[in-house]
């Protein structure tokens, strides 16, 4: 892949020219871009914290697609037995065999409040994956799932492309307020200057973690 060189190998994620050039908008944002700034959070931003778990969108996508009684499989060698909150990057991609879709949201799982929280920025849009994916957790955690899957309002996106980013600000967003107050509920609404600003904040962020040379965009 000589015309398509490696920009970033960071822990186990590995960014590529063309996946750094969707940051540069306006472009949808892949599965590879969403699992870097995942992995970077858990590692980086929030040093492994045990409460927190970001779950790589290829992950969920194989927990989306398999039956409830086998979603240990991958949800187990994760520690999310262990985990206080639990974030998914959810897309609307049905196709077992390739990654994708058109819709990115966020999906995340409350131990303390036992309740699934869906942020979609573009409202209504993955709601049937959602509800989906949130019975499967619940049940994973022994939870009844009754009445238990909430869609707080949020912001929307004003175009239609912003949706990863708008997972990315949301995730951290919310795992800032989750670890200060030990819940979801309540938690203030993402501002849009902080998802206009994200974009160049994650390519500043690639910027510094590269060595010796950076990539301007």
């Amino acid at each position: 892949m000589s015309n398509n060189p490696v920009v970033l190998n960071f822990h186990e994620s590995l960014l590529r020219v063309s996946d750094v050039e969707l940051l540069t908008g306006p472009s949808w944002l892949n599965d590879t871009v969403i699992s870097f700034y995942f992995e970077y959070l858990e590692v980086r931003k929030f040093k492994n914290n045990p409460t927190l778990l970001f779950v790589p969108p290829q992950v969920t996508q194989c927990v989306k697609i398999t039956p409830v009684q086998e979603i240990s499989v991958f949800l187990n060698p994760l520690d999310s037995g262990t985990k206080d909150f639990i974030f998914f990057a959810l897309n609307d991609n049905e196709q077992t065999e390739v990654s994708g879709g058109t819709h990115w949201s966020l999906l995340v799982f409350s131990y303390p409040e036992k309740k699934i929280y869906h942020f979609d920025s573009s409202h209504g849009s993955n709601q049937y994956q959602a509800m989906e994916l949130g019975s499967k957790i619940l049940l994973y955690f022994g939870i009844n799932h009754c009445d238990r899957i909430y869609e707080p309002k949020c912001l929307q996106q004003n175009n239609g492309y912003d949706c990863g980013i708008h997972v990315l600000a949301q995730c951290e967003h919310l795992a800032n307020f989750a670890l200060k107050h030990r819940k979801i509920e309540t938690c203030p609404a993402l501002e849009r200057e902080t998802v206009q600003m994200k974009r160049r904040d994650i390519l500043n962020l690639i910027n510094s973690l590269r060595k010796p040379r950076t990539y301007d965009g």
